[in-house]
């Protein structure tokens, strides 16, 4: 239950800060209040930040700033492995065709490596989750570094996902 709870709080945390975030800060705050463990001291240490930073508008802003205008800091996953390739379409297709054998069809608005889908994938079917983010652990690590370099408060919640999920390849 733990390991569900992390990967669905950090994809609520992941996600754009629209005008329902202090209500989404409130759920993940009381959800993992009672969790122990380093990804929920991350995840703590996150909400605590986010709490006192302003209105929606201000994160919307900072969200933006933080993940949609440099490669080194994008929540598309394959990005980090295959660039803007052929490739990278393959890749896409192909985790469109896992969530759909582990009878899980995400939202259409977003590529199926964005990594708050991936998240919330994970949180309904650890056992299938675990290991796509663990093949994608290479390009969470970078994602974490460029947050730690960028100095956002959004490291604390790639540091909750890392310490969730395992190291290395599922193949």
């Amino acid at each position: 239950m733990t390991e569900r709870i992390v990967y669905q709080s950090a994809s609520l945390l992941l996600c754009y800060p629209g005008d329902d975030w202090p209500e989404t800060l409130s759920l993940v705050s009381r959800s993992i209040a009672a969790v122990r463990g380093a990804a929920a001291r991350s995840l703590a240490r996150f909400c605590e930040r986010a709490a006192g930073t302003g209105t929606p508008l201000d994160l919307g802003a900072r969200y933006v700033a933080t993940f949609d205008r440099t490669r080194r800091r994008t929540l598309y996953l394959t990005y980090y492995t295959d660039g803007d390739t052929r490739t990278r379409g393959g890749r896409l297709a192909s985790l469109k065709a896992y969530y759909r054998r582990h009878g899980w069809v995400g939202p259409d608005r977003e590529l199926p490596d964005f990594l708050p889908l991936m998240l919330e994938f994970a949180a309904r079917d650890p056992e299938a989750g675990r290991p796509l983010l663990a093949d994608h652990r290479p390009g969470l690590d970078m994602l974490r570094r460029g947050l730690r370099a960028y100095g956002s408060d959004y490291e604390h919640v790639l540091d909750a996902v890392c310490a969730a999920v395992p190291e290395g390849r599922r193949r």
